[in-house]
């Protein structure tokens, strides 16, 4: 079958820039006659290269053009790469795909101790900015262009690029031109508030040809669109922990007086309307001096803040189950995210002979500091557990009438990263009919997480007393809960009174590697070039996971039961080559072919630890499944075939490719409480996935002042294998065997497909993407030169989770939705359809002397699609696209 594909494939292509001029420099910028021809220049491959001369499927996007489409930011940026998908919960958490590369995308909670590594690497010049779930949202303020590389690029760039490479390039100081650059806008947001920009760049000579300074800085407001609304909470009979209130025949409910003292609350003192503000504030300072002729010194630093309140997705019921319209939710608790950067960077430029010399080096210090309401987890199996005492509870009061408190609640992460990296590179001359490139890059990693989850509502013993005091006084209090002062922590001590469960952990890792790559130019004609890159990480994970899931936490005034990491030596290796071989034909000026075979890969990483899972289903059910402490890598092999050329005097510019992937072993998340897999989140390795798809982009000039840019991806994802999980604990009756029963709620339940069927799809991996967009410039009257420009994209059908999760669009299935589509509160993780949907925007002004001024409208018909749907709080909700946008925009030039 694959071997079909590709030879029907054969003359398949490469993608298309932006057709708007990027020109290449990681040195100061000197003036160029260059500059004033329309050739697209990247570095894709560590060289400077003409796009139509790459042979990978690239897309660049250039200062200009970004300034023309409105573009500030990832969501922007992504509505015109074809092949690429973005899940997220808002600004700065997200994740980005690459050709349908997906294993699903659950949010932000934990994914800074429990998640993944990206497969799509993010960098900002040579500095990798990838984060487990949360991609750095690094706004586009004075950048010479950002590329977009699709397929495996683990031989230049490393573990991250599985999937491909987002590259942000900034514009360097030019040595010997005083030039400036400021930009406003100014609109509204339909349904919500207004929006405001500005950014301003000077770049000035300080010594003319020796020394230059360039500075950015921005400030980005966007206004809110979704409301708070006004909604009760009621504790219901289908709560699931509500059997553990049953006393005295009260059939599982509470007491009519209890109902009313207790049982009904409301969130109306955060009822607003609009309440989701976004707001980026950051600048950026580069210097450049030209040291000698042939060796110069790049010193860079950039500052950026983010800050977003309330939440991005809209809720289809309350907290209590009642119908919910509009772009509304019914959060109880305050909600926010606050993610700032420090980075810092350098390079030095020289040459060695004929040989070229690159030293870069960069240090990122990143801080995330997020709260998000959780007031709903009071349905689950364990919430009343931390909010009701009395009844037949586990171990509060028990016996006594049962009592009930608040169930607010919410999760709160503090997140500090910091992430070092050194890379030097040499290079022979271009123009050799054998070229090579070798190098070697050092990287240093570390993620320092502590998350606490407050849903304990039951109040908190006071910390003076001794717990013999506080049990003979019979207070009903639970001690402050903590790690184990014996780990390493970033947080010592107990918790603040509320918090119920918590991980205080430092993960990370060392990277060592050394890559080369060599093009052979067999003829003028005919090109084969060959890489591999050796890698060794140093994985480790240190720290504690806490909770007050315990007995001995009650009447009592601390209570540190938390589990010691670095008692178990949670440390891993992966070590290895991962290769690329291309054959590269150019049959005739202006038309190349290609073949590609490459190899993508990204390291594995931890969990909170090992723990066991799944009782078996015969007494006395002991865990089938012990999960390890750490999960492996998975590896990505890539076929790709490729055409590129230009037609009719280079009027139209066409690009074809098609490739075929096996993405095996993958990393995938794992959750589902109602199937017996535990309470809490764990990763491991699943099926195989093979990847097949076209991409096909057409650049036009059909006439003077007409541009015409368009792409189409199809993309078909199977899932190639159905592993189970086996049963590992030595003396269950499935030892050695696929897990296919398990005791859960006191019966025997079958546990069914784990890690989905064969011929399933991967989750965002929409078959079909496409867009198009023309701009059109006359020259008018007074010096007046006026355009209008229009897009559109198209995005089809996707999933947010791969098949191993319930269906959330059947309703009535038994797997945790209703008839009537209310969600019972079994899972946290549903797999839902999310339909396709296309968004549409245009832009129309003038330019006279230095002056742009521009009238545009975003999402202009007003879509409200979800990018991400899911089940969090056992309601149905979804993060959508920002509904329209409008405003004017005016910039100038000095």
């Amino acid at each position: 079958m694959k071997s079909r594909f590709m030879l029907s494939c054969a003359a398949a292509a490469v993608a298309l820039g932006s057709g708007e001029m990027a020109f290449a420099q990681s040195a100061p910028q000197a003036d160029s006659a260059a500059a004033t021809s329309d050739v697209i220049v990247v570095t894709a491959q560590r060289r400077d290269q003409s796009i139509q001369d790459v042979p990978l499927t690239l897309q660049a996007f250039s200062t200009d053009t970004l300034s023309k489409l409105n573009v500030t930011n990832i969501d922007g940026l992504l509505r015109y790469t074809p092949n690429v998908t973005f899940s997220n919960n808002g600004p700065g958490q997200g994740a980005i795909f690459l050709r349908g590369l997906s294993a699903g995308f659950a949010g932000q909670q934990s994914s800074a101790t429990i998640g993944g590594f990206p497969n799509v690497a993010l960098y900002l010049d040579d500095q990798s900015m990838q984060f487990p779930a949360r991609n750095a949202d690094v706004y586009l303020a004075d950048m010479e262009r950002v590329e977009v590389l699709e397929g495996p690029q683990g031989t230049l760039f490393g573990g991250g690029a599985q999937a491909g490479v987002v590259r942000y390039i900034t514009n360097k100081p030019k040595l010997s031109k005083f030039e400036g650059r400021f930009e406003g806008s100014f609109g509204g947001t339909a349904g919500g508030t207004t929006n405001g920009s500005f950014n301003a760049m000077i770049n000035v000579p300080i010594i003319e040809d020796k020394l230059a300074i360039r500075a950015v800085a921005y400030t980005d407001h966007r206004g809110g669109y979704i409301d708070n609304k006004l909604s009760t909470f009621t504790r219901l009979p289908s709560d699931l922990g509500s059997y553990y209130l049953a006393y005295q025949g009260n059939g599982n409910k509470l007491t009519p007086s209890q109902q009313s003292r207790e049982g009904n609350y409301s969130n109306a003192a955060l009822v607003e309307d609009n309440f989701n503000p976004v707001d980026y504030t950051g600048g950026r300072v580069s210097l450049a001096w030209q040291v000698a002729p042939d060796w110069d010194l790049l010193v860079t630093q950039a500052y950026q803040k983010l800050e977003s309140k309330g939440t991005f997705a809209v809720q289809t019921y309350t907290y209590d189950y009642q119908p919910l319209t509009g772009l509304s939710s019914t959060l109880f608790s305050p909600q926010y995210n606050k993610d700032d950067y420090w980075n810092t960077a350098w390079t030095i430029n020289g040459k060695i002979g004929d040989f070229k010399v690159i030293y870069t080096g960069a240090y990122l210090k990143r801080h995330i500091s997020q709260q998000g309401d959780y007031t709903n987890y009071a349905r689950a199996t364990y919430g009343i557990f931390y909010q009701c005492t009395g009844g037949a509870n586990y171990y509060w009061n028990v016996g006594a009438a049962p009592y009930c408190y608040e169930p607010n609640s919410r999760w709160n992460d503090k997140v500090r990263n910091t992430h070092e990296s050194h890379e030097v590179r040499i290079s022979s001359p271009d123009t050799g009919r054998i070229r090579a490139i070798v190098g070697g890059y050092y990287e240093n990693f570390k993620i320092q997480d502590n998350m606490d989850w407050s849903y304990t509502t039951i109040p908190n013993c006071d910390s003076g007393l001794t717990a013999a005091q506080i049990k003979a006084a019979g207070t009903v209090c639970l001690g402050n809960v903590g790690p184990n002062p014996n780990a390493t922590l970033n947080v010592p001590g107990p918790r603040p009174d509320g918090v119920s469960f918590g991980q205080d952990i430092t993960r990370g890792y060392k990277q060592y590697a050394a890559f080369g790559s060599v093009d052979f130019d067999i003829t003028d004609t005919l090109t084969v070039t060959a890489g591999t890159r050796y890698y060794y990480y140093d994985n480790f994970q240190k720290g504690s996971v806490y909770s007050s899931f315990n007995g001995g936490c009650y009447q009592v005034p601390s209570c540190l039961t938390g589990s010691n990491l670095d008692a178990l030596g949670l440390k891993s290796t992966y070590k290895g080559f991962r290769s690329k071989g291309t054959i590269t034909w150019k049959p005739k000026p202006g038309t190349m072919m290609y073949f590609t075979y490459s190899e993508g890969f990204r390291p594995g990483a931890f969990n909170r630890g090992p723990s066991a899972r799944v009782r078996d289903p015969i007494a006395p059910h002991a865990p089938q499944l012990l999960v390890p402490a750490a999960y492996a890598p998975d590896n990505l092999i890539n076929y790709e075939a490729g055409l590129k050329t230009d037609l009719f005097d280079r009027k139209v510019t066409f690009n074809l490719s098609a490739y075929y992937m096996e993405w095996k072993n993958i990393q995938i998340g794992f959750f589902n409480p109602a199937a017996g897999f535990g309470n809490t989140a764990f990763a491991t390795n699943g099926p195989t996935y093979h990847i097949k798809g076209l991409e096909a982009q057409i650049f036009a000039r059909p006439m003077d002042g007409l541009t015409i840019n368009g792409s189409a991806t199809y993309n078909e994802s199977k899932q190639a294998n159905a592993p189970c999980f086996i049963a590992n604990n030595p003396g269950v009756s499935s030892f050695g065997k696929c897990i296919t029963e398990v005791f859960v709620g006191g019966q025997v339940k079958p546990v069914q497909s784990p890690f989905g069927n064969v011929g399933s799809i991967t989750p965002f991996s929409p078959k079909f993407q496409g867009n198009i967009r023309a701009r059109y410039e006359w020259a008018g009257k007074a010096g007046m030169d006026w355009f209008i420009g229009a897009g559109v994209n198209y995005i089809s059908t996707q999933y947010n989770q791969p098949s191993t999760y319930p269906d959330g669009n059947v309703p009535g299935n038994g797997n945790g939705v209703s008839p009537n589509g209310i969600i019972v509160p079994a899972t946290t993780v549903l797999r839902y359809k999310m339909p396709g949907y296309a968004l549409a925007d245009m832009q129309v002004g003038f330019t006279r002397d230095n002056w742009t001024v521009t009238i545009f409208g975003d999402n202009i018909f007003n879509s409200h699609a979800s990018t991400f749907t899911n089940s969090s709080q056992y309601i149905k909700t979804s993060t959508i696209v920002r509904p329209l946008t409008y405003g004017i925009k005016i910039a100038a030039k000095m």
